[in-house]
């Protein structure tokens, strides 16, 4: 059982570091870790909620560049704003990064530019959490074999 907890352990340390390495976290989502008490979902539901936004916040920008006529670029750079903060506040990096981009062919009404963003952030938003939902099975995993899910130390 030690043994299969140990190779556990040593997945999910590598499967975290390799989140970091790829850009796609930053150390915001380890202060976000080191909130979480032993046994709470903390993380799981400040996330959930992350990518609840994400849905809506997506679906608000393309609705508004999708009129046909005039977009209104300050209704898309309002919603690019928004998500811009709250992947910075989760340590959603790559996200955050796609966001800066965003806002800038927002203020230029680029829309060329802000659609295909649009279409970066949507994959991007979605690369992530399948990759976060990946993470916490293994957590669960770790757990169920009876094991204490590690604190990976990224620095």
């Amino acid at each position: 059982m030690d043994a299969i907890v140990a190779q556990l352990q040593r997945q999910y340390r590598d499967y975290t570091i390799s989140l970091y390495q790829q850009g796609i976290l930053d150390d915001q989502f380890t202060e976000l870790k080191k909130m979480q008490d032993d046994g709470s979902d903390f993380v799981a539901e400040v996330l959930s909620l992350f990518f609840e936004d994400c849905v809506r916040l997506i679906g608000n920008m393309a609705r508004a560049l999708d009129q046909t006529g005039t977009v209104d670029f300050s209704i898309v750079g309002a919603s690019v704003h928004q998500l811009k903060g709250s992947s910075s506040s989760v340590g959603a990096k790559r996200v955050k990064g796609l966001c800066v981009t965003f806002k800038e062919f927002c203020d230029t009404q680029n829309y060329e530019g802000c659609v295909r963003c649009l279409q970066q952030v949507d994959i991007e938003y979605k690369t992530l959490k399948t990759k976060l939902q990946d993470m916490f099975n293994l957590e669960k995993q770790i757990v169920q074999a009876g094991g204490k899910v590690p604190q990976v130390d990224i620095n």
